[in-house]
Parts: structure tokens; C-alpha cells; sequence
């Protein structure tokens, strides 16, 4: 639906969160099954999936199937670990495992090769790994923009894309607000992950252990992003996190449940005027339950 009458350019701002990025899909379900639509959208990390799969089908039909891929997915398609893995980090390489799985999985779903080819402007965000500079890359190949975008270091290998050396867009903007706000967008509709705030205890193993720290990571810079929009001519409208949330970004066997408890929750926000109510972040703050000391 392209921006026009009273409507101000609408994006759809993506953040990254690991398999939390099922939240997002349902977050999307809510949306579409409304007509909710953007002009532009900007994803980072995870985000940068499900923003470029939207893009190239933003439809009601299009997130169901983006949806159905997210319910098939395991954990070893993003992240095939074994002994061999192991051994290859110890022994010759600085990154645990190949980004080959993510890789076929964009190739395999997405319906476009190039970024330009979208049927929305899509603008990806990744770091630039020698200056720590966001990198916005919004046409050339999609697969390799999207592996870039969501290699976490030391986990995945930098991506070499145009001379430059990419990795997460955590490390920079995971949010993307600011890029969102710099392609021209004057209302933002903001789909974070959320982090698993009711945890009672860390989560077991070092790669579960850095996915966590960097969804708390993205939990606070989404917050310092839209404070810096407060008082500008920028309308933005956050979808709640779930909350209580439990488990780990790291975990692909609870897809299908974060991605119903999304729908209801997203629901449940839009029949009680959330996209009413502007420059609302109260519900992003960073919280503990009864079980935390």
C-alpha cells in the first residue's frame, strides 16, 4: 500500500532476536489479517529475514507462508553444530560454524534474488566489522546482505560484501529506527523480539549465553532509539514484547507457540487502540519478575 492522503510514509522496523524472531512473524500475522501495511521496511539480524520475506510478499498469504517456514525450522538449520564444529573453531578457524544453513535458507524461501527486486523497499542493516559503522545495504545480492546482517561474531564468519567486512547489526543498530527515520519514514511500527525476561537463571551453554546478552543488548538500544525520537515530528507505535518470556533465542522448538501467543497478544493490542496511542515505550522497559532476585 504506498504512502498517500493522510497516511504519513509507514516502516516496518524489524529488530534482531534469534529464534525470539518467531514473535515477529505472528506480530505480522496480527498486522496483515487488519491491512496493516508498509511503505518501506527496515530489518536487522533476525529482523532482516522476516523484513526481506515481507517485502518480497507483503501480504496476509505471504506471512502465513513465512509462518509455516518458521514452524519447520530446527535449530540445526541455523546452527549446525557437532564435533566437528568444535574442532574446527579450536583448531583453525575464528567462528564456530559455517554460515552455509543460513544461507540455503534464504536461497530456498525467498522469492528474489536481489534486494531491489522486492516489492517494497527493503534496507538491511549490518556492521561494518573493522570501524564499527552501520552499513545499510538496500540492493545487490539478498542472501548474502541478510547472512551478513545476522552473523553474530565469533558464531558466524563476517560476510565480505563489496569490499567491506559485515557482520550482525547488533554490534551498530540493531533497531534500525534511526535508518528507518533516514529513508524518509515520518511513522515507524516497531516489531521487537523481546528477551526472555523470566528466566531464573542463565541459560546453559556459551552460545545460548551470548544470544541472551544480546537481546538484552537490543532491548536497550530500541529504548535509547525511540527516547531520541520524543519530541520530533516522528509518530512510532511499538507492538509489545511478550512478556513473561522464558527460554532461549538459541531454542527453535517453541516457534509455533511463540508465533500464537504474538497473534493474541499483538490482537489484544490493536482492539485496544494501540495504534491509536503514538510514542508509547513504557511496555520496553527493562524488568524483573518474582522469580528474579
Amino acid at each position: 500500500m504506498p504512502a498517500g492522503g493522510d497516511r504519513p510514509k509507514t516502516a516496518f522496523v524489524l529488530a534482531g532476536g534469534g529464534s525470539f524472531g518467531a514473535v515477529q512473524v505472528g506480530m505480522l500475522q496480527s498486522l496483515a489479517a487488519r491491512g496493516v501495511a508498509a511503505d518501506i521496511v527496515v530489518g536487522s539480524s533476525v529482523g532482516s529475514l522476516n523484513g526481506a520475506y515481507y517485502a518480497g510478499n507483503p501480504t496476509q498469504e505471504g506471512v502465513e507462508r513465512l509462518a509455516a517456514i518458521w514452524r519447520g525450522l530446527r535449530r540445526r538449520d541455523v546452527f549446525p553444530f557437532g564435533w566437528r564444529t568444535i574442532a574446527g573453531f579450536l583448531y583453525r578457524r575464528d567462528y564456530l560454524v559455517s554460515a552455509e544453513g543460513l544461507r540455503a535458507l534464504v536461497d530456498n524461501n525467498l522469492p528474489y534474488r536481489n534486494l531491489e527486486q522486492a516489492k517494497l523497499p527493503i534496507h538491511v542493516v549490518a556492521t561494518n566489522m573493522l570501524t564499527g559503522a552501520t552499513v545499510i545495504l538496500s540492493e545487490g545480492s539478498a542472501a548474502q546482505a541478510i547472512v551478513a546482517s545476522a552473523a553474530i561474531p565469533v558464531v558466524f564468519p563476517p560476510v565480505r560484501f563489496r569490499n567491506l567486512y559485515l557482520v550482525d547489526g547488533a554490534v551498530s543498530s540493531n533497531t534500525a529506527v534511526k535508518v528507518a527515520v533516514a529513508k524518509g519514514a515520518k511513522r515507524l511500527i516497531v516489531l521487537p523480539t523481546g528477551y526472555a525476561c523470566a528466566l531464573d537463571k542463565p541459560p546453559a551453554g556459551a552460545v545460548a549465553s551470548a544470544l541472551h546478552a544480546i537481546t538484552l543488548l537490543i532491548a536497550r538500544q530500541l529504548l535509547s532509539e525511540l527516547q531520541e525520537l520524543d519530541g520530533s515530528d516522528i509518530q512510532y507505535f511499538v507492538l509489545p514484547p511478550l512478556c513473561p518470556l522464558s527460554g532461549s533465542p538459541y531454542d527453535f522448538s517453541q516457534t509455533g507457540v511463540l508465533i500464537e501467543r504474538a497473534i493474541k497478544s499483538t490482537d489484544q493490542w490493536i482492539a485496544d487502540g494501540g495504534l491509536e496511542q503514538p510514542n508509547v515505550h513504557t511496555q520496553l522497559s527493562i524488568h524483573k519478575h518474582a522469580n528474579q532476585s
